[in-house]
């Protein structure tokens, strides 16, 4: 067993003493079990002399460190509006022990999960809340295939070409979640993410990427929406924040080009709340293939 492996697995059991300690009510312990381990990572993520990790791993050791403060932070604050909570802190722990032999770590965040980051964003997340993703989130770049064909039924194919943004050359490693969304909320396709944007132009991040909606469309109920968020990465916090989202709805399902119209975060994925990004002309542009046997 190699020294990062041993490493790796003394974090881990760090943590689960920690979320097994705020389960029971320990407060006090699980805060110091935390803060310990939030430290640990930190000194690995500042350490340059430190060989064992490359630079993407140590940021996303950095983004851990991050959750473990913020949860730790949420116990010692009586008068928080909106909490980390643990639920959410327990759904990092299969990253924490995913360990490949390339040294590659999963993605730590989630589609869905990188709000619960911005403290500047706590206070009104509620509106995206009610949210609770129903299939297994996935990391960018891990497009589904296209679902087989049946009689009578049709698939749909959205190509997203390209987002419009007065910002688009700052932003860093922009990517876009796609999910399908009933009236609640709630998820009826798996949700799935482009891999990370390579070519920017002017106002424009380019994608040129083809996404599969995993749901024949006479199957999607009345009132479902399409949505796209759109994400990009911020160093100076050190984690994947969610910068504006767009939406398409039943009725806009058709062959062609398409411009939708992007809004400000938080996503609201029940459309009650909705505040354009800007005035400016500047949309998410799509192509939409349809496919019926």
């Amino acid at each position: 067993m190699s020294d990062v492996t041993k490493t790796v697995q003394k974090w881990h059991a760090s943590f689960k003493k920690g979320t097994d300690f705020d389960s029971w009510g320990q407060l006090v312990e699980a805060i110091d079990e935390y803060q310990i381990l939030a430290r640990q990572l930190q000194k690995e993520v500042q350490s340059s002399n430190s060989h064992d990790f490359s630079e993407e791993q140590k940021k996303t050791l950095g983004k851990f460190a991050t959750c473990l403060e913020m949860r730790s932070a949420s116990l010692q604050c009586t008068q928080s509006q909106e909490e980390f909570k643990l639920e959410d802190l327990k759904k990092l722990e299969p990253s924490m022990y995913t360990y490949i032999d390339s040294g590659c770590f999963r993605k730590i965040l989630a589609p869905g999960e990188e709000e619960n980051l911005e403290l500047e964003e706590e206070l009104d997340a509620g509106t995206g809340a009610g949210s609770t993703p129903s299939f297994p989130s996935r990391v960018p770049g891990t497009l589904l295939p296209r679902l087989p064909s049946e009689p009578g039924m049709t698939l749909l194919t959205l190509t997203i070409e390209k987002i419009g943004l007065k910002d688009a050359g700052q932003c860093i490693d922009p990517y876009i979640t796609v999910s399908v969304k009933d009236l609640n909320g709630i998820d009826l396709n798996p949700v799935q993410e482009t891999p990370v944007a390579t070519r920017k132009e002017d106002t424009y991040i380019h994608f040129s990427v083809d996404v599969e909606i995993q749901k024949h469309v006479e199957k999607l109920p009345k009132g479902a929406a399409i949505f796209f968020e759109f994400k990009h990465y911020k160093p100076k916090k050190r984690f994947t924040s969610t910068k504006c989202f767009a939406f398409m709805e039943m009725d806009e399902i058709k062959p062609g080009p398409i411009v939708i119209e992007l809004y400000k975060k938080p996503t609201d994925f029940k459309r009650k709340k909705l505040n354009l990004l800007t005035k400016k002309p500047l949309y998410l542009h799509l192509n939409q293939t349809l496919h019926k046997d």
